[in-house]
């Protein structure tokens, strides 16, 4: 017989392969998504945020675009304080890009979408 609070674990951590657009992370789900996803781009953001806000959907559009090469998320800082302090985000939008579970890099603020893509793509493994 399963607890409650299986479902609810299980909810927070079944992610899809090769998402197509930005995975919602949370305190509670974010250790598996690095776990999960070999290369991660995570957007801190807060509703309030309207640079966050005008990023969010250049986001979805790379998300879609670099599907099966790297996966993108979303974290709400004002609802996950945790992973937040733990990465020391202090200004918003700060996306992080992490292979293997560690940072490897940071793009803090707004930037147009040809920047993103080109500074995302520099982590990109060649095979």
């Amino acid at each position: 017989m399963t607890r409650p609070d299986d479902h609810s674990r299980e909810a927070r951590t079944s992610f899809v392969d090769d998402p197509d657009k930005p995975l919602d992370l949370t305190d509670d789900s974010f250790a598996d998504a690095l776990a999960r996803y070999p290369l991660i781009v995570v957007d801190f953001w807060a509703e309030w945020c309207g640079p966050c806000r005008a990023v969010a959907p250049t986001i979805k559009a790379l998300a879609g675009e670099m599907q099966g090469k790297v996966a993108f998320g979303k974290l709400d800082t004002e609802a996950n304080r945790g992973t937040s302090a733990r990465y020391n985000v202090t200004s918003i939008p700060t996306m992080i890009v992490f292979r293997d579970g560690v940072e490897v890099d940071r793009i803090v603020g707004a930037r147009p979408k040809a920047d993103l893509k080109q500074q995302i793509t520099t982590h990109l493994v060649v095979h």
